[in-house]
This record gives C-alpha cells, structure tokens and sequence, in this order.
C-alpha cells in the first residue's frame, strides 16, 4: 500500500466532526429558509432591474352601481 493513501485517511474523530459542522450549517440555513428565500428573490429582482413589491392588477371592469 502506498504511503500517500494515508495521508487521505479520514477516522471517525475527524469525519465526527466535520459532520456536525456541516450538519449545524444546514439546520440554520433550514431555520431561516424563508429569510433566505427572500433575500435571494430580492437580489434576483435588483438585478433584473424590477421593483420590489408586485404591482396590484388594476380593475378596468366598469362600475354597475344601481
């Protein structure tokens, strides 16, 4: 076996730890998901060059009062 394998072994203790970073990067990326969402949309809209908050329909549907 080569020596230089060795160097790419990863044992528990190291993978136990890397796991739980990962794991607690996911869970607030989770808790926030919304937030996230959010800003990613507001970005996507600068960028576009829309504004921010949508447009209400406008009602062109004559008034039938009696």
């Amino acid at each position: 076996m080569h020596r230089a394998l060795f160097a790419l072994y990863g044992g528990p203790d190291q993978i136990m730890g890397v796991g739980s970073a990962v794991a607690s990067f996911f869970g607030l990326l989770l808790l926030f998901w919304n937030k996230v969402v959010a800003l990613f949309f507001k970005v996507v809209r600068s960028m576009r060059g829309e504004s921010a908050t949508p447009l209400a329909p406008k009602n062109n549907s004559p008034d039938h009062t009696v």
